[in-house]
This record gives C-alpha cells, structure tokens and sequence, in this order.
C-alpha cells in the first residue's frame, strides 16, 4: 500500500484522520433523509467522500498520534471509494461505518481483527473467510445488492448480527459459512436472503435467531445446515423459506422452533435426517409446500399442529420421548397421529411401534394397542394373497390379538346360533342307551371348542343339514382358538 501524505487527504480524509486517535464520529451526512439515503450515494459529491485506502492505512496504525481516549475509526455518511483490502491484517482498532455506500467488496479474509460494525450501509459484499474476529461482526440494517457475506471457517469470539439486512445473491449462496465458530449469537431477525445460507459444520453455541427472516433460493437449499452445533435454533414468528431447509445430522441440544414459520421448499421443505433435538417445535403457519424428512432423527419433546404436516412425512426411524399437539392431551389425538404415521411413503413398522412406546410411557395402554393394530393393518396391505386372507381372519377374530374380547363375542353369538339350530331337531344318539341326554346348549359349546370334551358330541350325531352345521362350528372353532392363539402369542413377543 502506498504511503499517504497527509497534505494529499480531501477535508473529509483529514477530519476522519485527525479524529482516530480519540475514536470519535465523523459525520458526513446531511441531516435530511433523502439526501443520506445509502441507495442515492453514488451521487455524493467530494466533501462526502473517502477512499478506502484511507481508512486501511488508519486501522493499520497510519496514524499513532498519541491519545488518553481508544482509537478506531467511526464514519458515517460517507462514500468509500476503491477496495477496503484487509486481506491477512492484524487490526487492532474498532471499525464502525454507519450509513455509508461502499463502492466494491470489502476483504477481511484471513485477517485478525477486533469489532466490525458496516451497518445501515450499502456494500457489494464481505470476505470475512478464515479471519478471526475478537468482538462482533456488526451488518444490521446493511444492503448487499451484488455480492454475498463469506465467513468460511471464520472465528468470531462475539456476535454476528444480520438483523434488517439484505443480501442478494440469486443463485448462489449469499452466506457462505460452512466450518463458522462463533462464541456468541448469530442474530438473522428480519434478515433477507435472496439466496441460499449455508452453515455446514458450523459450531453456534450462543444459538441462531432468524425470526421474522426470509430466505429464498426456489428450486435449491434456502439453509444448509447439515450438522450445526447449536443451543436453540429459532427459525419462527413470520421466518419463511422458499427453498429447503435443510438441518441434516443437527445436533441442537435445547430448542429448534419453525413456530409460525412458511416452509414453500417444494420437492422437500424440511430435511432433518439424523438431527439430534432437544424441543421440536413444528408449529407452522400453513401446511408446507413440499416433504418432511425426519428418518433417524431424535427429538425429547415434539410440540406441533395438525397443518403442519404435509402430505408426505418421511418418519422411518424418528424417535421421540413426548408428543403435544395444538394443545390436545396424548390420548385425545390417537385418529390424528394414525393419519400422521400413514403419510409416510410404504410400510414401516418403526413409527409405529414408536408412537405405541409414547402412548405406554404416558400410561395410555389402550391407546398404545390400537396403534399396533393399526400397525398390522398396514402390514397385511403389503402380503401376498394367502397372508391377507389369515390377516382377515385374526383382525376379525381377536384384532390380531390386541382385541382378545372379539373371540368372546364370535363364540357367544355361535352359541347361541347353533343351540337354537339344534334345540329344534332331534339328533341321532351314537350308542342306543349310553352317553348323558342331548342338551342342545352343551352340545354346540362342545362343537367350538376343539380342546376338551363335554360329553355330548361323541355320543350324539346328526344327519343331513344339521350335520354340514355341526362341521361348520367345529371348523370355526379350530379357527378361533388358533386365532386366539396366534394373535396373543404376537402381543406378548413383541410387548
């Protein structure tokens, strides 16, 4: 860089010069707002104006005069002229720009550097890649029409705060900060990106808030988050996403909350597989717009809202310790949660057996066993002939064994069916003289139950229709009983 005379600055170099030992504000505005507006500073003229070779040379100690007060550099109002190159500096000093208009990207790649504050401004772009910051990386309120924010493996000990601002990069990434380390929060209220955010790996121990943001990247990755680190991702109150959200192997250890938020991804809005949750909070606004993936997720707590959910949610292998639902008690919302399992493409029994686990952990027994009943439902869909005719046959005769009282009633009501068909015959007696008189209501309970014997259907037989009967209850029966069998045997493997 070359060296500056001082006798060379414009009066608004000097002015800016001569304040940066004190650390005070130089002002270059004009007070009225149409006049300072950043957007219009490409009509600023001279006395407005400040090259960024200026303020390089200040942050990088041009000017050490003496002084009782911290230096650094505050500007506002002004347009910066030429490439504020930063590249790989060691900066020690505060830089705070405040409603300026940059007129090219500003470097800070590499470099070691204390706060940096460009906010209400215009500039094409920041390269923070590498740098490590000692304080915050302050852009609230700042406009990047043509560039994007990089802070590839960047180390921040304080905040990034993108609160209000906008960054256009159609197409592109307009954040780039995979590998980010940052001490403190990263604040995103009300921010814009027309492009994608991508934070790959990145270590947010202070959490990430971006309430209210909206981020658009149709047709792409509107967050790339695949294995953050994080306290509490707020991604609620108004956040949209048109593009998907994408949270792939998170490990968030408190809250990660789309409470109101708009997800318009449209092949998937919401790629959660492997994410580790502390409290899932799908409290969305409106039905997405794509799928839902949440195979081999985890969640302690999973708070939501019947329009949450689309119509396809992949759940195979999501495990969750408690559910609450639009403020409805578990054992309130069975239909809604059967429904919820079923929009998941196929047969998998997992869901279900996980949502059975939830209900008999809440002490919702019966709840539990009419979700594997529903589980053996679905899988009958799936079987070839021969097995959906048996799967018939145990859903009717014990609802696979989670309905043990239906075979109760099948045998009571052929009782009482084959007792009045019999009570108005007379059967034929198998040894003239021997066995106990017919009884019509013992001889048809001896029929339908194929193990033991009660006397009467080994001493008496029929002819004709009656008999074809006799062969029905005895056949029905052997079903029933190994109906009953099967179906118990089931619940008490696999519960």
């Amino acid at each position: 860089m070359a060296v500056l005379n001082y006798d060379e600055l414009t009066v608004a170099e000097r002015t800016l010069w001569d304040s940066f030992p004190t650390g005070r504000w130089v002002d270059l505005s004009t007070g009225t707002p149409e006049d300072d507006d950043p957007a219009r500073g490409e009509r600023w003229g001279p006395e407005r104006t400040v090259r960024a070779e200026v303020l390089a040379a200040l942050l990088l100690g041009g000017n050490t005069e003496p002084s009782s007060s911290v230096a650094s550099l505050r500007l506002a109002g002004a347009l910066i002229t030429g490439r504020l190159d930063l590249a790989g500096a060691e900066i020690n000093h505060l830089l705070w720009l405040k409603a300026c208009r940059l007129e090219q990207t500003v470097s800070l790649y590499a470099a070691s550097t204390r706060t940096v504050r460009i906010t209400n401004s215009r500039v094409p772009g920041v390269d923070a890649g590498l740098a490590r910051i000692e304080g915050h990386l302050d852009l609230n309120g700042s406009v990047m029409e043509t560039g994007r924010l990089s802070l590839i493996n960047a180390h921040a000990a304080g905040e990034l705060v993108l609160n209000g601002a906008l960054i256009s990069a159609p197409g592109q990434w307009a954040v780039f900060a995979g590998g980010l380390i940052m001490g403190g929060g990263v604040f995103c209220q009300g921010f814009t990106a027309r492009g994608g955010v991508r934070l790959p790996g990145a270590q947010l121990p202070g959490g990430l808030f971006m309430r209210g943001a909206r981020l658009e990247s149709p047709g792409g990755m509107a967050l790339l988050a695949d294995n953050v680190t994080a306290t509490v991702v707020e991604l609620s109150e108004g956040f949209s996403a048109v593009g998907t959200l994408r949270l792939r192997g998170a490990r968030i250890s408190d809250l990660l909350t789309l409470e109101g938020a708009t997800l318009a991804g449209r092949d998937t809005a919401l790629f959660g597989v492997g994410m580790q949750v502390g409290t899932f909070d799908f409290g969305l606004a409106a039905e997405p717009a794509g799928a839902v993936d949440l195979q081999g997720a985890r969640a302690t707590v999973l708070h939501d809202r019947r329009r949450s959910w689309p119509r396809v949610v992949r759940l195979d292998g999501f495990v969750y310790d408690s559910l609450s639902s639009d403020g409805t008690f578990l054992h309130e919302d069975v239909a809604h949660r059967l429904a919820w399992i079923r929009r998941s493409p196929g047969y998998a029994p997992q869901p279900y057996e996980q949502l059975a686990a939830c209900y008999r952990q809440a002490g919702h027994d019966d709840d539990a066993r009419r979700v594997l009943l529903e589980k053996q439902r679905h899988r009958r869909r799936t079987l070839n002939p021969p097995g959906r005719v048996w799967g018939y046959l145990l859903d009717a005769a014990v609802g696979y064994g989670y309905r043990p009282w239906l075979s109760a009633l099948w045998m009571a009501t052929l009782w009482l069916l084959g007792s009045l068909a019999f009570s108005a015959r007379s059967p034929v007696q198998t040894k003239s003289g021997e066995g106990a008189p017919f009884n019509p209501f013992v001889y048809t309970l001896d029929l339908l139950f194929p193990i033991g014997d009660f006397g009467q259907r080994s001493a008496w037989h029929w002819t004709g229709s009656a008999q074809w009967l006799a062969y029905v209850l005895i056949t029905i029966g052997w079903i029933l009983t190994t109906a009953v069998v099967a179906g118990i045997s089931r619940t008490l493997n696999r519960n």
